[in-house]
């Protein structure tokens, strides 16, 4: 059945909760790096469905991955044992750190995992409280929610959740003085993602790791948006070599299949017990074959090699355009996690480059934000610089 804009469009505005605001597009098929939507247009896509699939769409092997599973056996729960899981569970560990996994459905829940297992640990000290960093983005939840260090998520929500404190990112001293005896934990994003595409200093990471280690508390990563190869390392703490006590991984993990997880060290392997922490969907075969294909196309297919190549030629040409046009203010990020700073607000240029034929994304408000998949071509590259060159031009003409 052929769906057209116009009857999807009524539909949504009829039964869907309207918490989006929608581009007026309607996709139904992707292959690689490429969108199609009902009226058979071809869009570059430069999103990856907010940095998910970066392995392009319809990755043979995770299709086939996916295809066979759904033939065999989608859910069991977490009481009896299923062969994916663990094996996700070994291949995560085995490009990240000795430690154990606890598999859920999103960023969020995953994050929550993070929250809770700080929690636990101090518990019987006392310190339950955790910092976090300004213009971060944790989720949607309540507690991730109240984790997140952009005020104007929590509008509406309070009052917010108690026990998290915030401080500048990449300040080391902020979080020095912030440290109590109530603290549990400080909560970092390798790269905050929706706060602006800012990498951490890797010194900065040194210092967190240190202060962590002096004061016995845990150190936690957010790499739901920036892990799994997006930074050119299987882990963006990989860039700067300095470890967590646990991080959360999402998005990318699935290749567009859901999927949430948690990486713990060993030393707080027993801190969530059985009856503290569950997840019904959490880790399925399903979910975990579709995972496990995902981790061996990167390794099979040199991913994060083309992640190096790619980020610094698109890096190179960006930051030639920001030579060009003066509302340009900046070019950062790590990998093929790209934010270029302008001086208005990104939706203009954004709404520019859909109607050009690619989709991209801000990030905070005047960022705007590059996440393709991993498999991105040469030419696909220069088709995106190009594109971008003409929106500016595009818009300095207006103006």
């Amino acid at each position: 059945m052929t769906a057209t804009l116009k009857e999807i469009s009524a539909l949504y505005e009829k039964y869907v909760m309207e918490t989006y605001a929608r581009a007026d597009i309607l996709f139904v098929r992707g292959e690689g790096t490429r969108l199609y939507d009902a009226e058979g247009r071809e869009y570059l896509d430069f999103a990856a469905g907010i940095a998910v699939c970066s392995l392009g769409h319809c990755h043979p092997s995770v299709t086939k991955a996916i295809q066979e599973q759904a033939g065999k056996l989608v859910h069991t729960s977490n009481l009896y044992l299923n062969e994916w899981q663990p094996r996700l569970a070994q291949k995560l560990v085995e490009h990240g750190f000795d430690g154990v996994c606890f598999f859920a459905n999103s960023g969020a829940e995953a994050n929550e995992g993070l929250i809770k297992l700080a929690r636990k640990a101090g518990n019987e000290k006392g310190r339950y409280e955790i910092i976090a960093m300004n213009d971060s983005f944790h989720g949607r939840t309540l507690a991730t929610l109240a984790a997140t260090g952009r005020a104007k998520y929590r509008k509406g929500f309070q009052p917010d959740m108690p026990g998290f404190k915030f401080v500048d990112y990449n300040d080391i001293d902020a979080v020095r003085n912030a440290v109590d005896d109530k603290t549990a934990a400080v909560l970092v994003e390798p790269v905050q993602g929706e706060g602006g595409v800012i990498p951490a200093c890797p010194e900065y990471l040194k210092a967190l790791r240190a202060l962590c280690d002096e004061k016995g508390i845990l150190l936690l990563f957010d790499e739901v948006q920036c892990g799994v190869g997006r930074t050119g390392t299987f882990f963006a703490w990989q860039n700067s070599g300095v470890a967590p006590d646990a991080l959360s991984m999402a998005k990318a993990l699935g290749n567009g299949f859901p999927i949430g997880a948690m990486l713990a060290s060993r030393k707080y392997a027993g801190v969530l017990t059985p009856g503290t922490h569950a997840s019904t969907f959490g880790g399925t075969p399903l979910a975990c074959a579709a995972s496990c294909a995902v981790i061996d196309s990167i390794d099979r297919e040199k991913i994060l090699e083309n992640v190096k190549i790619r980020s610094a030629f698109l890096m190179e040409k960006l930051r030639a355009l920001a030579s060009r046009y003066s509302c340009i203010k900046g070019v950062r990020g790590t990998g093929l996690l790209i934010g270029v700073v302008l001086d208005f607000p990104a939706g203009e240029l954004l709404s520019i480059l859909r109607s050009k034929g690619m989709i991209a994304l801000s990030a905070g408000e005047t960022v705007l934000r590059l996440v393709p998949p991993l498999t991105v071509s040469q030419a696909d590259c220069e088709k995106a610089v190009a594109l971008i060159d003409e929106a500016f031009a595009q818009l300095t003409d207006k103006s």
